[in-house]
């Protein structure tokens, strides 16, 4: 029996395919990110006028390469918001705390990245490696957990009676 079939609440097959797709975004957005965050921390030298400014100087300023990086994880902490919303509507617990899991592994991801551009420091860039490798963990988790299933009788067993 699946986690689903046992959790409260009502989760459609619609609600469901959206929230896999959702978090199949995030997934595939944090993947897109990591390659980002590895180019720039390999390749783009962060300004020492971009220490201590905060974000809005970094992406208004700053190379472009750390632009981006900065977007696109403002972008996934929006996504991350979104699997959130869809899971609270879906009432699923594991689904909740997978989503909520995904969305302080972003926050805390976004500070070490404000705390790395300050500083430059090596643990802030792991940090935020280690947090996007939590992050890819949550939203693969909630995709897993969203997956069909199909019991041995061919029935769907979030369908059955």
């Amino acid at each position: 029996m699946s986690v689903l079939s046992e959790a409260p609440g009502r989760l459609t097959p619609d609600r469901a395919r959206s929230l896999r797709r959702a978090n199949f975004a995030a997934f595939a957005l944090l993947v897109v990110q990591f390659g980002i965050g590895t180019y720039v921390n390999l390749f783009v030298p962060v300004p020492s006028t971009d220490s201590g400014s905060g974000f809005g100087q970094a992406i208004s300023a700053g190379p472009a390469g750390l632009t981006i990086h900065i977007v696109v994880g403002l972008l996934l902490i929006l996504a991350a918001i979104g699997v959130l919303v869809q899971s609270l509507r879906a009432r699923r617990p594991a689904l909740i705390a997978t989503a909520v899991a995904g969305l302080v592994a972003m926050i805390g991801a976004a500070a070490a990245g404000s705390s790395f551009v300050d500083s430059g420091s090596d643990g802030a860039s792991m940090t935020m490696a280690a947090l996007t490798a939590a992050g890819l963990l949550c939203y693969g988790a909630g995709g897993y957990l969203l997956a069909p299933r199909r019991a041995e009788d061919g029935q769907d067993p979030r369908h059955a009676p």
